[in-house]
């Protein structure tokens, strides 16, 4: 699903007039892909004989859509009505359509104290909200704001309401961005037309959109301007064609190993969960690299895994495991670096050590179960990085090693939150919330590598100008390890041969869905574990299946 501002859907529709597509026609075309996405809802009234649908048409195009969908729907033999606010049904072709196929028709401007308005809505099983466009400006008008707060008001007082399709937004919310009225009406499902609007994937408008689905309203590749759009949001088809393929003749090998430098005494968790997850996406074969005290805590609840153990300083990965962590390249096809690391120096010297392909090792004073206890300092040329991702606090070491982006194989996967992107550019967490997209693009092709900017709806920024919005935000997802989870996802497909960009956004759609199905199965968003957010992970991809 492309991404759109309100500017570049203007200015898509603009040249799909001029190239044929005029604007009636893609008003019928809109029209009719809402009645159809109505239709094909949940019969939650497929016991009625009689199905109603109240349509509020606003004066504007998406007033003209709905009034082509209202006029589909009675033809299939629905009981339709349309609530005119704003617009007047003498001298208008769309009304007269819908008159003609045995619509009813009431002006808002002739419904005193919204008598007729609170009758249809009180039977309707259906609401369109098609009042307002994308092109609004707050605050609303007041005849337009006491009509919508009077449909808030009965609705909110109804046992069972009507489901409640927004027309291409829900009226009343700023599609650039995402401010809404007080008297917007949350919507069940919006039926945007084209593309999504930035706005939608904003608050507070996020949280008044329900469900979304994308209208076709007939743009092709005749049109440049809606070609060149480069902005996404993820959805079920875009990442069920990324994932590999699992031929029945597979093997292990078939699907790659991941690697994972993982973990520190105070951090044990971490490791496990990326492990783990890594393994749930596909992966053939997880080795994981930790410290060495992390074996015996970890090797019984994994017993999936192959170990390498490293040297370590006080149960932190030290600056000598990076040749140790060399040797094991060969057969690794994607490395992830960072998740439970902490800060301490000399895994940063670890990770300067592996990038600049010099091994320097060391005598430690604590190598609990290192096989190695003592090593010849040397320095020499390590073989070639596996794909990488670089998560946690590796991310926060990296950004104390000069001209670090040019030390990585690119692309590589960074994945920061806020936080960690404040270190890696310098800017202030609230400049990186303020300007999510724009951040991680800007970074992005500045670094050569992709940029997973987690949090409320995640963006992934890739070097050559491309993004794609996971259309999620949850708390479900808020809670300690689950970037961990989302770090062994898309190292996991980065091992399957997944190039980086669409690994890190299969990975992190896969992750916020697991989140939601977590969520959904506790029954609360609040008692969604790290855990529960892996567990779930089976059931997201036996959906894409």
């Amino acid at each position: 699903m492309k991404l759109v501002t309100v500017a570049q859907m203007r200015e898509i529709e603009k040249e799909a007039d001029a190239n044929g597509l005029s604007y009636e026609d893609m008003m019928e075309n809109a029209g009719r892909e809402l009645a159809y996405a109505v239709a094909d809802l949940p019969y939650f009234y497929e016991e009625e004989e009689d199905v109603e649908i109240l349509g509020l048409v606003g004066p504007g195009n998406n007033g003209g859509d709905t009034l082509v969908a209202l006029t589909h729907l009675a033809a299939d033999g629905w009981t339709a009505r349309a609530y005119l606010i704003k617009r007047k049904a003498k001298g208008d072709e769309l009304v007269e359509q819908f008159l003609e196929m045995g619509g009813e028709v009431v002006e808002a401007a002739k419904d005193k104290e919204f008598a007729s308005l609170y009758a249809s809505l009180d039977t309707a099983h259906v609401l369109f909200d098609g009042v307002l466009g994308t092109g609004i400006k707050l605050p609303l008008k007041t005849d337009v704001a006491e009509v919508l707060e009077a449909v808030s008001a009965a609705l909110d007082e109804m046992e069972e309401p009507p489901f409640v399709v927004a027309v291409d937004c829900p009226s009343g919310v700023d599609c650039d961005s995402g401010e809404a009225a007080d008297e917007t009406i949350p919507a069940d499902l919006t039926v945007t037309m084209a593309a999504v609007k930035m706005g939608l994937l904003k608050s507070p408008a996020a949280d008044l959109t329900g469900d979304l689905v994308v209208a076709d309203i007939g743009l092709t590749e005749k049109v440049k301007s809606w070609m060149g759009v480069k902005r996404e949001v993820a959805d079920e088809d875009t990442i069920a064609a990324i994932l590999p393929e699992r031929p029945s003749e597979a093997h292990k090998g078939t699907f790659g190993t991941a690697l994972i430098a993982a973990g520190s005494v105070n951090y044990t968790g971490a490791a496990l969960l990326a492990g783990l997850s890594a393994y749930r996406v596909g992966a053939g074969l997880v080795t994981m690299a930790v410290p060495a005290p992390l074996h015996g805590a970890l090797a019984g609840q994994f017993p999936e895994a192959t170990w390498v153990l490293l040297p370590h300083e006080m149960g932190v990965i030290s600056a000598g495991a990076a040749d140790v962590l060399a040797k094991n390249f060969e057969r690794a096809t994607a490395l992830l670096i960072g998740p439970g690391f902490g800060v301490e120096d000399t895994t940063r010297e670890f990770i300067e050590n592996l990038l600049t392909g010099k091994a320097v090792s060391k005598k430690s004073a604590a190598r609990i179960g290192f096989v190695h206890a003592e090593v010849e300092k040397k320095e020499e040329k390590n073989g070639s990085l596996p794909p990488l991702v670089f998560d946690a606090d590796g991310l926060k070491l990296l950004a104390k090693i000069p001209d670090w982006s040019k030390l990585l194989p690119a692309p590589a996967v960074l994945t920061p939150h806020p936080g960690e992107m404040s270190v890696l550019t310098g800017l202030s967490k609230e400049e990186v919330q303020a300007d999510r997209e724009g951040v991680a693009l800007r970074f992005a092709q500045e670094w050569g590598h992709v940029v997973v900017l987690k949090g409320a709806f995640t963006v992934i920024a890739s070097p050559d100008g491309r993004s794609t919005v996971i259309p999620v935000a949850s708390p479900a997802l808020a809670r300690a390890g689950t970037g961990d989870v989302l770090a062994g996802l898309i190292v996991g497909l980065r091992a399957q041969g997944v190039d980086a960009y669409d690994a890190a956004v299969a990975g992190a759609w896969i992750h916020a869905r697991a989140g939601l199905e977590a969520a959904e199965a506790l029954g609360t968003t609040a008692s969604v574990l790290a855990g529960d957010v892996l567990a779930a992970v089976p059931d997201v991809l036996s959906e894409l299946e």
